[in-house]
């Protein structure tokens, strides 16, 4: 089985993406790892291209790619596709945020190739206490196996983008307008036809928004973050 294109979207949050990158390279170094960096502070870019050799990963500055402010996952996507299409792999992402190990990716894509119909395959999220959290909650319903296609958006916290899915859409078409894609791509990725799995016995550990603190407003004064969301055009999907 091909190895898959393995790549970790990052904006400062250092110490979650340094334990991001342990937990993924601690035990092999045979998959293809790309950091795409989206113009983190002088200390994050220091210690990502300081420890390149030691875990085995190349970082991509998107700031040679982009002049455009942070973010820029369509940039990342673009650029990542490319390189999966390169190799004829499927592409995994797993985000600053979220800690998978090694093993997990290996599933995951085996998982890919052996669903046919597989456009998108993830992994449901869950808490430090290992309770699922959004947006795969969900998934803990009664009856549902642990393999399943679902009709609702995938995260891109740990998930597969399968080969067969970018050979048949463009990244390059992806809107301008939006800042994120786990929504726009879940559905591109049905109306090309494919299922979109969600796997509940491979779970990933996500703390959300460590990358993006301004986020947390959600949480403790939801009127404040919609009004920032609305005016400021934060957060676009």
């Amino acid at each position: 089985m091909k190895n898959p294109i393995l790549i970790t979207p990052v904006k400062d949050s250092l110490k979650t993406t340094i334990e991001v990158i342990c937990s993924l390279r601690s035990v092999n170094q045979e998959i293809p790892y790309f950091i795409f960096d989206d113009y983190s502070s002088k200390d994050t870019r220091r210690w990502l291209e300081e420890h390149e050799i030691q875990y085995g990963y190349k970082v991509v500055g998107l700031e040679k790619h982009t002049n455009k402010l942070s973010p820029n996952y369509r940039t990342t996507l673009i650029l990542a596709q490319k390189i999966a299409l390169e190799n004829s792999s499927n592409l995994i992402i797993v985000e600053s945020d979220v800690f998978a190990r090694y093993e997990t990716v290996l599933e995951l894509n085996k998982l890919a190739n052996e669903l046919t119909d597989a456009g998108l395959v993830g992994s449901v999220t869950v808490d430090e206490n290992g309770a699922v959290n959004f947006p795969y909650t969900y998934a803990t319903a009664i009856g549902k196996p642990d393999v399943f296609a679902s009709a609702r958006s995938l995260s891109f916290c740990c998930t597969v983008l399968s080969l067969r899915m970018l050979e048949k859409f463009d990244f390059n078409q992806l809107p301008g307008s939006l800042d994120w894609f786990d929504v726009f791509l879940s559905r591109k990725s049905r109306q090309l036809g494919f299922s979109n799995y969600v796997v509940k016995n491979l779970p990933v550990v996500h703390i959300p928004h460590s990358s993006r603190p301004w986020k947390q407003l959600k949480y403790k004064n939801p009127v404040l973050y919609y009004l920032r969301k609305i005016f400021i055009r934060r957060d676009r999907i």
